[in-house]
């Protein structure tokens, strides 16, 4: 009996994904093989590959000044490789701070040219509870690009609107919330995301980049680190994390195959507005610590009166089917991290074990 999954990352798949690539996985197209023992030159992978590429384009609207790379090392690599590729001694970057990933982001930067935090959120306490107004910025039009992160997992913030930073190519960390709904990339000079929360398995990073920006990328840095040279060989460079990737094409074939991107955020709304329901019904209870309006759809978190009952709720929830609520060791208490594999139903099953154990506890 599967487990309702709310783990963070790696998380949850869509059960017909996994079901796919069970019956897939021994035989793959008839051609006595599993797909992760097929070269990554060969007709029956190269196929995998390119639709997936055609189904993300075709899901997210991707223009044609756009390209799809998927690349691995994850978005920590990301946070690396954004600055090799377009900082230089003496040039510099805004880092938008709201939260640990973006802080470890901006600390990469630092190798490779001067970053400069252009706002942050941060408390007292170490702790962010909401994501910046647009007249907090303080933006420099020299910067070579302006970086933020969309959602941030630990702490249950997301930015709802993106902010304007004028003609500074933007650049977006979507590891958490990519594809929770329909975004428009047009605008967006490269973002990345980890697959493991909405997309697939760990092991694959997918970049969506403006191919104007990808050239402006240093050519003095290690081929494998130059996003143009991924973009020439169609992320073919080198070998990629094949079977990661056959998974990603499985997924967004669901997605597809559920009605798209409307129907994935109306599911995600639905289970965001049960949650966030039940904490506000109860607040005395369960305390939310995010400003209402930078309240994540992705990770929601919440504390209660006590250590000893956050514990005793991850237990209880345990034994109902329920896993992957303890929050984060930075931040403690719970985070439910709602993900596109998690249906309303598990949702449902949720609340109402935190109606029963606010009866039972409070």
């Amino acid at each position: 009996m599967r487990v309702i999954n709310f783990n963070p990352g790696p998380a949850g798949l869509p059960l017909p994904a996994l079901e796919r690539a069970r019956d897939e996985l021994l035989d793959f197209e008839h051609s006595g093989m599993s797909v992760m023992e097929h070269s990554h030159r060969g007709r029956e992978y190269e196929a995998v590959h390119n639709e997936a590429i055609a189904l993300l384009t075709e899901l997210l609207g991707i223009p044609t000044s756009h390209q799809v790379l998927f690349l691995t090392g994850g978005a920590s690599q990301q946070f690396a490789q954004v600055p090799m590729n377009f900082l230089t001694p003496g040039t510099s970057a805004d880092y938008l701070m709201t939260g640990v990933w973006s802080e470890k982001a901006f600390e990469e930067a630092k190798y490779y040219g001067t970053p400069r935090v252009a706002v942050t959120t941060v408390q007292p306490d170490k702790h962010y509870t909401r994501v910046p107004h647009q007249d907090e910025l303080r933006l420099d039009a020299k910067a070579a690009y302006v970086h933020m992160t969309s959602n941030n997992t630990i702490y249950g913030t997301q930015w709802h609107t993106f902010p304007d930073v004028g003609a500074v190519p933007l650049v977006v960390d979507m590891s958490s919330d990519f594809l929770w709904r329909k975004q428009d990339v047009g605008g967006i000079a490269l973002l990345y995301a980890g697959a493991q929360k909405n997309l697939g398995p760990s092991g694959v990073t997918v970049v969506v980049a403006a191919r104007d920006f990808i050239a402006r990328g240093r050519k003095d840095i290690p081929k494998v680190f130059r996003y143009g040279i991924h973009a020439e060989n169609n992320s073919l460079y080198n070998t990629p994390p094949t079977l990661a990737i056959y998974l990603v094409r499985n997924v967004l074939a669901w997605m597809k195959s559920v009605g798209g991107l409307a129907q994935i955020e109306a599911w995600n709304r639905q289970k965001a507005a049960l949650l966030y329901g039940a904490l506000d019904q109860h607040a005395g209870f369960y305390r939310a610590p995010v400003e209402r309006a930078s309240r994540s759809v992705m990770n929601v978190v919440f504390h209660l009166p006590t250590e000893a009952l956050d514990a005793a709720f991850v237990a209880e929830a345990r034994t109902q089917g329920m896993v992957g609520l303890k929050g984060h060791r930075t931040s403690g208490g719970i985070r439910v991290s709602t993900y596109n594999a998690v249906t309303v139903e598990n949702v449902q099953a949720l609340t109402s074990f935190m109606e029963h154990f606010v009866k039972t506890h409070g």
